[in-house]
């Protein structure tokens, strides 16, 4: 994508965290932002403040695991200024802990937002992008996309399936003479929001912020980029998965903290 000037972005979990961050970085380069949170007082007050910045804003409140929902939203959204050029599939959720603590409904809950919503979302306004002479698609994983995460299963396992997702899609619409879509799946560690709280960044990294993370995003849609990894330990993680033993890259990610990371977990989980 040359631009963002003028371009209308949807944004998942728009109200907090990353999806705020990234669409204040979306407004900063012109874009038309449309947000979309299953909290709709976070939401609207999200909307007026952007707006208080110059930002053009259009709010829904929708909870994307009601899959029937999504067709009305698309078409609401068509009828309040046409196609959309940009999809940020950001909403996600994860509950930390053993895997028996946490109850059976949190871990199905985790699918159907950080996955089955993303897939829903990007089924129903695809046909959108692609109808557009320039769009793009982001969705944002994590860098558990690439490595196991104790007491965090099922988040781990939710983001591996949006790495594949990501990858499958891009090759597609690549097949199907579709390139002017790009793709661009997002692969960060530990962001500090209140999500993650209580989670501990491994050694030789930190928490990042929100707004580095919406940065680099930017950054790689206007490049075309296909994965952002941050910080430079994600880069190198699937190289050294791949080269080293099962046991030996566990043992030097345990060393590093990744094992133990999600540990003291306490966060704030949206539903």
């Amino acid at each position: 994508m040359q631009t963002l000037r003028g371009k209308r972005a949807l944004v998942t979990g728009g109200a907090s965290g990353i999806g705020k961050a990234i669409a204040a970085r979306l407004a900063a380069e012109g874009a038309e932002l449309l947000l979309v949170d299953v909290n709709e007082a976070m939401l609207a007050e999200t909307a007026r403040e952007l707006e208080r910045g110059g930002a053009r804003v259009r709010p829904y409140a929708v909870d994307l695991t009601a899959s029937s929902r999504l067709v009305g939203l698309r078409e609401q959204v068509n009828h309040d200024g046409g196609p959309i050029d940009v999809l940020i599939n950001n909403a996600g959720i994860v509950f930390g802990g053993a895997f028996l603590d946490v109850p059976l409904e949190r871990h199905l809950t985790t699918y159907r937002v950080n996955t089955e919503g993303l897939v829903a979302m990007t089924h129903v306004f695809l046909p959108d992008l692609i109808g557009r002479p320039d769009a793009h698609l982001v969705n944002i994983a994590s860098a558990s996309g690439f490595i196991g995460l104790p007491f965090g299963a099922t988040y781990a396992s939710s983001k591996w399936a949006v790495v594949g997702f990501s990858e499958s899609i891009a090759l597609e619409l690549a097949h199907q003479n579709a390139r002017h879509v790009h793709v661009t799946c997002v692969c960060p560690s530990y962001v500090k929001t209140d999500l993650f709280a209580g989670a501990r960044a491994p050694r030789t990294t930190r928490l990042m912020t929100p707004e580095r993370v919406a940065d680099l995003t930017v950054r790689a849609v206007l490049a075309n980029r296909m994965y952002v990894r941050t910080p430079w330990l994600v880069k190198v993680t699937p190289l050294a998965k791949a080269l080293a033993p099962f046991a030996v890259f566990y043992r030097i990610a345990g060393w590093l903290g990744v094992n133990t990371s999600m540990l003291k977990w306490r966060g704030r989980p949206t539903r």
